[in-house]
């Protein structure tokens, strides 16, 4: 009888799943297993690829693992765009950076649900998230700095950790979104050898600097993914290192989550100019996976492991490992369940692009921004002032407010505009100035005075509803500007999907007669013509792309032009972009300068040249990263003109990495690191300089006065490098930051002696002894005077507080630094407590004796420890 009603439950509940991972009751290991036990070879194999095809045999959907949070969801339509993440870092205000994480996942979490609705699941549609890059900002050429949260392990710990929890959520059974720690590990520059190059560390640099932040993230915020780098460390690839991903990440600190390659770092494995050590694709395919890499972010697992399973170059199991993570990782996502018991599916599309979240990207930009120098108390500026000269190649460019990485705002608040919204009625005198670099000229897009389809302005287009230019138009319109970003509309009414594409045809007039260069930045694919002659064609792949190319033009003649473009992804855009090279910027930027009361100055770089692996070689800049660290010359021949004039003049830095700003920082008065600040970064640019705002932001990197400081780019010791290190006189130091408030510091409480293993507990009063309130970022260093262990830091970062204090209040501080936070790093890798002397410092800054920086604010005390 019990055996006929139990027939009769399973069949009366057949018809809510038909195979039994489907069956919701069921534990996420159960569900897992029998997934797996019913996949051929060759469908596990098409599983471990990132763009992972549907199984319709088993009712699992397509799976594009690849999406992007860095700062905003990214290359998913329109989201919000908060400051880059060096930015994020020089808040030092880890409790707010959650609150972003919060954000960026709700954005997440909408977006995903809205795409699944509409049977959405490519590229950027998704939910796992490479994101954070947790990597060291060791030396400041490196390109790719802006994504980190700088140079120092407990800084970038703190951020790190906070992100990852806010992005990941705390639901006990379901992740928000994945979060994925990268790029693991000793890993951050060259960009143009980082398929090729070998890094070899001690093991104190190793356990110092380069895996505290991993540590943390994998223990303190049990981050689900990790990323393997491209480079190859002590010998073996990152991404086929037992040593990295089995023994420090699986054994010694329980990793339970999965680990993704970088994108196509597996195809280095055996190319003889890269790593090259293997012969072919299967056997690189069975390195990665047997040392613990499961999903390739690439094209080689597929087919390559089936044909290594074959030959026996790894056993089916290994793959089945690899898969039960993956798997693993997808149902703790909820994408196997009911929506509608998936608590984050009722996260509402209204988040997306909100006030709410608007306000948060333009406090963290206010909070991120360093105010580097403010002799005689420059700033803030009266709002009184009846004329401004804004000047310089960053005061009207969008792409410096975004960095690299980055979604598709709404707003795009550069300093021209947000002066513009903070002072109506003053008279603000805009000029260009210079280009950011001599060999970069400033793009803008085409006017429409110079765009004719016959006696039409403008071009002609033709719109498909499909992305191969197939069958007839469904639009056709004359368009008088090629500057389009699609979002969150598309060209053509009720489109269904994100595939579309657009001929435009017709001519170019010039105005003047000389060198141009025209260039096109486009998503998915473009291919450009000029009088029938193809000038460049490529696939953009996952973001926006700008080729170019130079031509001499005569004034009045036309030129045919043709443009294809075709889009596949969820971020359509494209831009028709030109400059008249050797134009003469300077006279008009004079001209503004000496009709103005004031002048600010919007210096800096451009994730235009600095970034990720990039094809630019021009003086100071090589292949994304750079060759020198000064400002380039044609700004500092800008800078070095407007100062002659006398006016009173402020220095507004955009930048993702540290600027050798020498002759720059001893001749203006005021200097503003703003680095790229996200959409609202002007308004908050606006509010700091006219007082509306108090600066709080810190240093995360040290700025240095040449690139002859620095060790060689290619050597990873830690000697001679960051503030702990560096023991020549910086620029400006990690950690400096002034306010337009006196923070003083005095009745420091600290034992004189401890016993081994105990904290060392400190307490200090700040009085905030000015007419501004505001927040300071209280720092806590400690300097080992024994010397039993040979290289140790000068000093190191042990702890810190950002805290909002009044004019005139007192706060009393306090602070435990455990035995394990104060521990020395042995050669061999190891934390060690030892009896000696410690030095403690704490202020708003470090305790630089040589530096003219230093202030009033910093106490020292020493501590026996027995």
């Amino acid at each position: 009888m019990f055996c006929l009603l139990l027939l009769i439950f399973f069949a009366c509940n057949k018809d809510t799943y038909n195979y039994m991972f489907e069956n919701q009751s069921l534990t996420n290991k159960e569900r897992v297993a029998d997934l797996i036990s019913q996949m051929t070879l060759k469908e596990k194999v098409s599983q471990m690829r990132y763009d992972a095809p549907a199984v319709e045999r088993l009712n699992i959907p397509q799976y594009n693992w690849w999406n992007e949070c860095l700062h905003g969801v990214a290359r998913a339509g329109e989201a919000t765009v908060f400051p880059q993440a060096i930015g994020m870092g020089a808040t030092w205000n880890p409790e707010l950076i959650f609150e972003m994480g919060t954000v960026v996942s709700d954005e997440a979490r909408a977006k995903y649900h809205k795409f699944i609705s509409e049977d959405k699941r490519s590229m950027s549609q998704g939910l796992t998230f490479w994101t954070p890059n947790i990597n060291i900002f060791r030396d400041p050429r490196w390109g790719r700095g802006q994504e980190t949260y700088g140079e120092d392990p407990l800084l970038t710990s703190r951020i790190g950790v906070n992100y990852i929890k806010g992005l990941q959520g705390d639901n006990e059974k379901y992740l928000k979104v994945i979060a994925t720690a990268k790029h693991f590990a000793v890993h951050s520059g060259p960009e143009k050898s980082r398929h090729q190059d070998n890094y070899v560390t001690t093991k104190k640099d190793l356990y110092e600097t380069y895996l505290p932040a991993f540590e943390a993230a994998v223990k303190e915020a049990k981050v689900h993914s990790v990323m393997c780098a491209y480079n190859r460390y002590n010998d073996k690839p990152c991404c086929g290192s037992d040593v990295l991903l089995q023994k420090i990440l699986r054994e010694d600190w329980q990793f339970k989550g999965y680990v993704v390659s970088d994108c196509w770092a597996i195809t280095d494995f055996w190319q003889k100019d890269k790593h090259g050590v293997v012969n072919t694709p299967e056997e690189a395919s069975a390195l990665a996976v047997k040392s613990g890499t499961d999903l390739n972010c690439g094209s080689v697992y597929d087919p390559n492991l089936n044909e290594a399973v074959l030959k026996d170059l790894i056993d089916e199991k290994e793959l089945d490992i690899a898969l039960t993570r993956l798997f693993e990782a997808r149902f703790k996502l909820g994408m196997f369940d009911d929506q509608n018991k998936v608590g984050w599916s009722k996260i509402p599309y209204s988040v997306v692009a909100s006030e709410k979240h608007y306000k948060l990207s333009e406090q963290i930009a206010k909070e991120s921004m360093v105010l580097l120098k403010n002799d005689n108390n420059v700033l803030p500026l009266s709002k009184e002032i009846k004329s401004i000269a804004i000047i310089g190649p960053n005061a009207d460019s969008k792409q410096s407010l975004l960095g690299n990485y980055h979604g598709t705002p709404l707003n795009f608040i550069t300093p021209l505009k947000g002066l513009q919204e903070k002072l109506p009625n003053t008279q603000i005198n805009y000029a260009l100035g210079s280009n950011i670099a001599k060999e970069w000229p400033t793009l803008t897009a085409i006017p429409k005075e110079v765009l004719r389809n016959g006696k039409v302005i403008g071009l002609k287009a033709e719109y498909f509803n499909n992305n191969t230019f197939k069958g007839e138009p469904t639009l056709q319109r004359e368009d008088e500007i090629i500057d389009f970003i699609w979002t969150p509309k598309r060209p053509i009414d009720n489109l269904k999907s994100d595939a579309f594409s657009v001929k435009w045809s017709g001519e170019i007039v010039p105005q003047e007669t000389g060198e141009y260069r025209i260039g096109l930045k486009a998503s998915s694919y473009a291919k450009l013509y000029l009088n029938d002659s193809l000038q460049f064609e490529y696939n953009a792949d996952f973001e926006p792309k700008l080729a170019y190319f130079d031509v001499k033009l005569t004034a009045k003649k036309p030129y045919k032009i043709r443009i294809d473009y075709s889009n596949t992804l969820s971020d359509p855009q494209a831009h028709l972009v030109w400059a008249k090279l050797n134009s003469d910027l300077l006279s008009p930027a004079i001209e503004a300068a000496k009709k103005s009361e004031v002048v600010i100055l919007c210096l800096g770089l451009s994730p235009e040249i600095e970034g990720e692996e990039m094809p630019v070689v021009i003086e100071g800049f090589d292949k994304g990263d750079r060759s020198d660290i000064t400002l380039p010359k044609s700004q500092l021949v800008l800078v070095k003109a407007i100062q002659k004039l006398g006016k009173p003049t402020v220095v507004v830095l955009m930048n993702g990495s540290a600027l050798a700003i020498n002759w720059t920082a001893k001749n203006i008065s005021a200097i503003l690191e703003a680095w790229y600040p996200g959409e609202f970064g002007g308004r908050a640019i606006a509010d700091i300089l006219f007082g509306d705002y108090n600066p709080s932001g810190k240093l995360p990197v040290t700025f240095y006065k040449s690139v002859n400081d620095l060790p060689d780019f290619k050597n990873y010791n830690m000697e001679n490098r960051t503030y702990r290190y560096f023991k020549g006189e910086p620029l400006f130091p990690f950690g400096h930051g002034l306010s337009y408030s006196n923070f003083e510091y005095s009745n420091l409480k600290i034992a004189d002696k401890i016993a081994k293993n105990n904290d060392i507990k400190i307490s200090v009063d700040i009085k905030n002894n000015s007419k501004y309130s505001g927040e300071e970022v209280i720092q806590v260093y400690i300097t080992h005077k024994n010397n039993e262990i040979d290289n140790n830091p000068i000093r190191t970062l042990v702890d810190f507080k950002k805290v909002f204090i009044k004019l005139n209040e007192i706060k009393t501080i306090k602070f435990e630094i455990s035995a394990n936070t104060y521990a020395r790093i042995s050669e061999e890798g190891k934390k060690v407590i030892e009896s000696g002397t410690i030095e403690v410092s704490i202020g708003g800054n470090q305790p630089i004796l040589k530096s003219s920086l230093l202030g009033k604010n910093i106490l020292t005390a020493k501590i026996e420890v027995q």
